[in-house]
């Protein structure tokens, strides 16, 4: 069945029940107001701290815009893009994409306008939602997107070319439109991370969104009863899939605008979340604020949070270490996936398999694991090779690119450019991505397993390792390392440091700035090695 008949058993078995909070902490504390006052306020439109949705208002409001998409001409299997922020009218927007026929186009809400441009074209979509904070960028494309017929708009200062969401809505009936819909009819695109450059459009079927569905409910036991805090962007598969594990159980999902440590701490005890998934950088800077002194946890209701879990990135051991010492009472569990593989979940770690921190777990539910090497043979257990999966949640293809697609699916699997090995119990350690396997004289060394050392010093707060040419050895590792507020720390300290490692993994240059991750908490290796390779200016030390 279609995803969006969750969303129907949900409107008539639970109509009165919270289905989405949204909270706004930046708007309250520019007003100067306490959190007393931030519920007192709730409803009122001109002041957007908090506002809910019922699962009734949730099904109608999806149902009017998908009304009113007909009614505009978008036919099934058209294409619309959504450009918005995380706000509570996001995932009404896609359902209503979704019940119309046509397929929901989410876009990165960091895109350019030429990359905005680049995705409309890309996925041939015939209609646009986007919000105001991106009518700059849209205004700068406008007129090159002509494909693009039909935009609608969310906020003020709507421009002449787009019609008004609300406006237009509240028109519409809120009956379900009746278009029909089967497990094998596309259902949406998403893009790639692009750090390779301009992204690719990976196709989806309505198949692989339920699919995501179960594994995630699976996975960590969702009932009606738990609140999901969700805080990563809505446009990626990520977020959106942790969700779907709240759309099946017909449970609430609060969405947090914004990231500060004591927002999130805030918002668990607050609105009484029992999941949250987090970045590695949030849960380190929620770890620091507690270590500083900045959050005093007693002040807070969190005996409801069961379930801490990170994905989209390798994960630090040593974080989870010292998230468990913090919050021993917490379960854990990490997912790997890929937009390609519908998100996160084909690699499982398990709330059972605390033991196992640091690998990225065993097949998820429904899923099927290889580990190939480069003629895509199995390689034998301990050996490291490409990961490779298969199940419902694999796309399609990558879409108008025959060539890609043939790259990376082959007889139902999808080779997925990481490089992985598995140890005698059955469990997965990621090892790093293909692409960023750096050789230095002969030897390979994977630049996760180098990070993960580093992030056991306590001073340092992240790490990127990076391949940069050299004459010699052919490339050699950079450390990119960015140290915690009140720490000082020199080069000498961090080569002392690494002498732990054998010597030809550690690394031959240290760089303390910065870690760039993108809005998923992926490293940005490209960007790292644009800015340093090459740069006389850049201040390292070459050790010996």
């Amino acid at each position: 069945m279609p995803i969006t008949e969750f969303l129907s058993r949900n409107a008539a078995l639970y109509p009165d029940d919270i289905s989405l909070v949204e909270i706004n902490p930046e708007a309250r504390e520019r007003e100067g107001r306490s959190w007393t006052e931030y519920e007192l306020v709730e409803m009122d439109p001109t002041r957007r701290y908090r506002r809910q949705i019922t699962w009734k208002e949730f099904d109608e409001e999806a149902n009017r815009f998908a009304n009113a998409l007909i009614a505009d001409g978008i036919k099934k299997g058209d294409k619309v893009g959504i450009l918005l922020m995380n706000c509570i009218e996001w995932l009404p927007v896609y359902f209503g994409v979704l019940r119309s026929g046509a397929l929901a186009v989410p876009l990165n809400f960091r895109y350019t306008a030429d990359e905005i441009r680049y995705c409309l074209d890309l996925a041939e979509c015939d209609a646009l939602i986007y919000g105001n904070e991106f009518l700059d960028r849209v205004d700068a494309v406008i007129n090159e997107i002509p494909r693009t017929r039909l935009i609608y708009y969310i906020g003020s200062d709507r421009p002449g070319y787009a019609k008004d969401y609300v406006a237009s809505i509240s028109k519409m009936s809120s009956d379900d439109p009746g278009i029909e819909l089967t497990d094998d009819d596309d259902a949406a695109i998403y893009f790639s991370s692009g750090t390779t450059g301009f992204p690719k459009a990976i196709l989806h079927a309505h198949r692989a969104l339920v699919h995501a569905c179960l594994c995630e409910q699976k996975h960590h036991g969702q009932t009606r009863d738990d609140v999901f805090l969700c805080i990563p962007p809505l446009y990626h598969t990520g977020a959106k899939m942790h969700w779907f594990g709240s759309l099946l159980s017909g449970g609430r999902a609060v969405l947090l605008k914004g990231i500060k440590p004591n927002w999130i701490i805030e918002a668990v005890s607050n609105e009484h979340a029992t999941i949250v998934w987090l970045l590695v950088p949030w849960a380190q800077d929620i770890l620091d604020a507690i270590d500083r002194k900045e959050i005093d946890l007693s002040k807070y209701e969190l005996s409801q949070w069961r379930l801490m879990h990170i994905g989209a990135q390798p994960v630090p051991p040593s974080l989870i270490k010292r998230w468990k010492k913090v919050f021993p009472d917490h379960d854990y569990d990490t997912n790997y996936g890929l937009s390609e593989s519908t998100g996160p979940g084909c690699v499982h770690l398990g709330v059972e398999n605390i033991d196992k921190v640091g690998a990225i777990g065993i097949p998820g539910y429904g899923w099927e694991t290889r580990i190939v090497d480069e003629k895509r043979n199995d390689v034998e257990q301990g050996t490291v090779g490409e990961l490779a999966v298969k199940g419902n949640g694999v796309m399609k293809c990558y879409y108008r690119d025959p060539a890609a697609t043939a790259e990376v699916l082959q007889d139902g699997w999808l080779f997925t450019g990481d490089m992985a090995m598995q140890d005698s119990d059955g469990f997965i350690y990621l090892v790093d991505r293909k692409k960023d396997v750096i050789i230095t004289g002969g030897e390979n060394l994977y630049p996760v397993q180098i990070e993960d050392f580093i992030h056991t010093d306590e001073a340092v707060k992240d790490v990127a390792v990076i391949g940069i040419p050299d004459a010699r050895l052919g490339e050699i590792a950079a450390a990119i390392i960015e140290i915690k507020e009140g720490y000082e720390v020199t080069e000498e300290d961090i080569n002392e440091f690494c002498k732990a490692l054998p010597r030809y993994k550690r690394p031959r240059k240290i760089i303390f700035d910065k870690v760039l991750r993108n809005p998923t908490g992926k490293i940005e290796k490209p960007k790292l090695r644009e800015k340093y390779i090459g740069d006389s200016l850049v201040k390292v030390q070459i050790t010996s």
